[in-house]
């Protein structure tokens, strides 16, 4: 997904680039990198009954303001995305934007996430997705189980949608 050097395994530029090899692990070495502006963009959605999505709209679902915690959960994600992902850097976050759409049938999030440093922040604006609409199931999920006790709710289409880098 890089274009600009930063720390993925398939830069075309240096081939050995790797996070893991032989049973060793290392983060990649970005000290001598400068710093940059850098903004990413990733989306997702959650894929509701319709009238789930009505309780959601209405603020009537029991367990509280579901878009309200999503939206914090997806910034507190974001900040400690270091935390749970392998080998990625921790970087100052300058900002997150969350973007709710409702629809009939589900709530798409898309997370921006602003940073300078010498990394991108892709996989932070991912991670904040994702907890984000993991956060709308967890709120949800007693308005999602089936007659079976399972659930026909589904979450997807996570992708990153911007990675911009400015000197």
């Amino acid at each position: 997904m890089s274009d600009d050097g930063d720390e993925s395994e398939g830069d075309s530029d240096d081939p050995t680039l790797t996070h893991t090899a032989d049973g060793d692990a290392q983060m990649v070495d970005v000290t001598a990198k400068p710093d940059s502006d850098r903004r990413a963009t990733a989306r997702g959605e959650i894929r509701l009954r319709e009238s789930t999505v009505a309780a959601v709209r209405a603020d009537e679902v029991g367990k509280g303001d579901v878009l309200t915690t999503a939206r914090i959960a997806a910034i507190r994600a974001v900040k400690h995305t270091w935390e749970t992902i392998p080998m990625c850097h921790q970087i100052p976050i300058g900002d997150v934007e969350t973007d709710f759409e409702v629809h009939d049938d589900r709530i798409v999030l898309a997370v921006t996430v602003a940073t300078t440093g010498q990394t991108g922040c892709e996989m932070e604006a991912v991670q904040g997705v994702t907890t984000g609409l993991a956060t709308v199931l967890d709120m949800v999920k007693s308005a999602e189980k089936g007659v079976d006790g399972g659930y026909d709710t589904e979450i997807g289409g996570v992708e990153i949608v911007e990675k911009v880098k400015q000197y």
